[in-house]
């Protein structure tokens, strides 16, 4: 069973290594099972080096062979305008950290209608980070009972109204190893979260994935 927020904040959890491919399986199923009024919104957090994007794509086909209804959704496609994100510098690890999402757009056209009482009719992406420009998405209809997931970094701690949080873990000299040349400069940033925000000790699902091979669940003991 994956593990319980509880569980770790009282100590007791285990570490369970589990095959990549059963990750996918073990996440879909638990997902699949989750219901919720209006649609499951689902966060997978996880630096870029931990490619979090992928895992969500991954949970995409088993979730629809369920016969749940799935939108995937990437924060990178809700960033701000290039004047507000980079009013810092290109390079700016506490900017990455408290300003480059747009939170107020990801909830206002993702969140807040794939919520209890929400229309269902969400945006998949709302500005083109390297064009800088509205992306000029058509909206979606989600009907209820669907999953929305949203993956991307820096995704909890900010109150975004997500119903399942999954947290891909890396240590800080796997992080290291694993992050880009450039995007190094992040690397604060994710140190800051580690302490801020301490997502491994309330995210619903926890996964430590030092090496993408051998991935392991961290579990109630």
């Amino acid at each position: 069973m994956v593990t319980t927020a509880a569980a770790r904040h009282h100590g007791r959890m285990r570490v369970r290594p589990i095959s990549p491919e059963r990750l996918v399986t073990e996440l879909a199923d638990r997902l699949a099972g989750t219901v919720v009024p209006g649609r499951l919104r689902v966060a997978v957090d996880a630096p870029p080096a931990a490619d979090p994007d992928a895992l969500a794509a991954a949970l995409v086909d088993p979730l629809r062979a369920a016969g749940r209804p799935v939108l995937h959704v990437r924060a990178a496609d809700f960033l701000r305008p290039a004047s507000v994100r980079l009013e810092h510098g290109r390079t700016n690890p506490d900017a990455y950290y408290e300003g480059w999402l747009d939170e107020a757009g990801l909830r206002r056209e993702v969140l807040d209608p794939a919520g209890p009482g929400g229309s269902g009719r969400l945006l998949p992406s709302l500005w083109d980070a390297v064009a800088d420009r509205a992306s000029r998405a058509a909206y979606v209809e989600l009907p209820p009972g669907g999953v929305v997931l949203v993956s991307g970094a820096l995704l909890l701690g900010g109150g975004l109204p997500f119903d399942l949080t999954v947290h891909v873990e890396l240590s800080p000299a796997a992080l290291d190893r694993r992050t880009d040349p450039g995007l190094r400069w992040t690397l604060p940033a994710f140190a800051r979260y580690a302490d801020e925000v301490a997502p491994t000790s309330f995210a619903d699902v926890v996964v430590r994935a030092d090496d993408p091979r051998h991935p392991a669940l961290v579990e109630a003991g």
